[in-house]
C-alpha cells in the first residue's frame, strides 16, 4: 500500500506496470483535509512509513482529524514511475554527505543493488538500459527528485531535516533513479544487475 511500510522480498514479478502488487491501494482522503479525494502520504502524517497495515494507518488519521477509505488502483499508485532503483555507492555518497548512516527504506526503493560499474551518481545511468538477472529488462528515465519524506526515520518518531538539506545542497535534492519496464519477469534476490 502506498505511503505504508515497505517490505523486503526474496523473490517478485515485474510486469509492464512494476512489481505486481506494489502500491496497488492507497489511502484516500474522504474528509478532514485540503487534499480530499487525494492521497494520504507522508507528507500529510510522517508515521505512515513506519504502519504495516490500513486499518491502524485510518486511526492514525482520525487522531489528526482525517478521514481515509482504503482504494485500489488499476494498476497502481506511483508518484512517477513503476520502478526505483538505489545503488550501493549511491547511498555511500549520501551518508558521506550527511555525516551518518542511513537506513536505505528512508528512500523507499523498489531495488537495491550494489553497483554498476560507470554509475557513480545517478545521472551515469540516465537512458541507460539494464537487466536483471536473465529476463528483466529496465530503462533508467529520471533521477528522484526527494521530498520530506526522507526525513522520516523508518523505527521511530525521529525527523531529521539535515538530511534533505544535506541532499538539497550537495545532490539537488536527487537520490536514485526511476525505470521503466521493457521485459517482464521475475527477479531474485541476488540476481546480477548489468548495463546492457
Amino acid at each position: 500500500m502506498k505511503s505504508l511500510r515497505g517490505e523486503s522480498l526474496a523473490r517478485v514479478e515485474i510486469d509492464s506496470g512494476g512489481i505486481v502488487g506494489d502500491r496497488a491501494a492507497a489511502l484516500v482522503i474522504a474528509d478532514g483535509h485540503a487534499r480530499t479525494g487525494k492521497t494520504y502520504r507522508g507528507k500529510e502524517d510522517e508515521r505512515l512509513h513506519r504502519l504495516a497495515d490500513d486499518a491502524t494507518a485510518a486511526a492514525i488519521a482520525a487522531q489528526r482529524g482525517v478521514t481515509v477509505r482504503c482504494e485500489s488502483a488499476a494498476p497502481h499508485y506511483f508518484d512517477d514511475s513503476p520502478i526505483s532503483l538505489v545503488l550501493a555507492p549511491w547511498l555511500a555518497d549520501a551518508q558521506r554527505l550527511c555525516g551518518r548512516s542511513l537506513d536505505v527504506r528512508r528512500f523507499r526503493p523498489n531495488l537495491v543493488a550494489d553497483a554498476i560499474p560507470g554509475a557513480e551518481c545517478e545521472r551515469d545511468l540516465l537512458g541507460a538500459e539494464l537487466q536483471i538477472g536473465a529476463r528483466v529488462r529496465l530503462r533508467v528515465t529520471k533521477a528522484i527528485r526527494r521530498c520530506v519524506a526522507v526525513t522520516y526515520d523508518p523505527e521511530s518518531d525521529a525527523v531529521d531535516p539535515g538530511i534533505l538539506r544535506a541532499l538539497a545542497q550537495e545532490r539537488e535534492a536527487t537520490f536514485g533513479v526511476y525505470c521503466e519496464v521493457l521485459q517482464p519477469g521475475t527477479v531474485v534476490l541476488g540476481d546480477a544487475l548489468l548495463r546492457v
